[in-house]
């Protein structure tokens, strides 16, 4: 009983969240399910209507119309840069990787924690994408699985920091290196 008397004091000093915040005016939001929801379609979208940067963290990258629509966006001249999770480049792994660092798009591997398990995209700065949709084709076809897409600079700032701080833990993948670490 010696272990109540401690959890209530704590509750009170330390905050539930270190990010607790309420969303700024004209903050929107858009929410998608799967299994009967396009929320590949929607992640497409929004990929498509970047202008400037996409920051993404991925521990699932099997998706050919998420991988093609990072393409064309980097083709455009967009920013794009992928943090993705170790398991992504294993010998056998099925992961198209290897395509988007083939396409110049820098990527690093998130090989610092037992699972790099975000899924998260930010778009200049502005929009998030997150949830617990792995960018692929189970998460579209067989899963149940969730989007949200929720437009708040601030937030966004919150997920570009951890982004950034990820990114210095992760080892950039050589474009010349891919080839020896993946058949893909």
């Amino acid at each position: 009983m010696k272990l109540g008397k401690f959890i209530l004091p704590l509750l009170l000093i330390a905050p539930l969240s270190t990010h607790a915040d309420t969303f700024e005016p004209n903050t929107t939001f858009r929410a998608c399910f799967t299994p009967g929801e396009p929320c590949t379609s929607i992640i497409v979208d929004q990929i498509n209507q970047a202008q400037h940067t996409i920051n993404v963290q991925a521990y699932t990258v099997t998706s050919r119309p998420i991988v093609n629509a990072l393409i064309a966006a980097h083709r455009r001249g967009i920013d794009v840069d992928v943090i993705a999770d170790k398991s992504q480049f294993k010998s056998g792994v099925y992961s198209r990787v290897q395509q988007l660092i083939r396409s110049g798009i820098p990527v690093w591997e998130d090989d610092t924690l037992d699972i790099a398990h975000n899924k998260v995209m930010i778009f200049d700065n502005t929009t998030v994408e997150t949830g617990s949709f792995n960018y692929s084709a189970s998460a579209q076809k067989y899963n149940a699985e969730n989007v949200l897409i929720i437009t708040s600079p601030r937030l966004a700032a919150l997920y570009l920091a951890n982004w950034q701080a990820r990114q210095k833990v992760s080892q950039l993948i050589p474009a010349k290196a891919e080839t020896k670490r993946s058949r893909w």
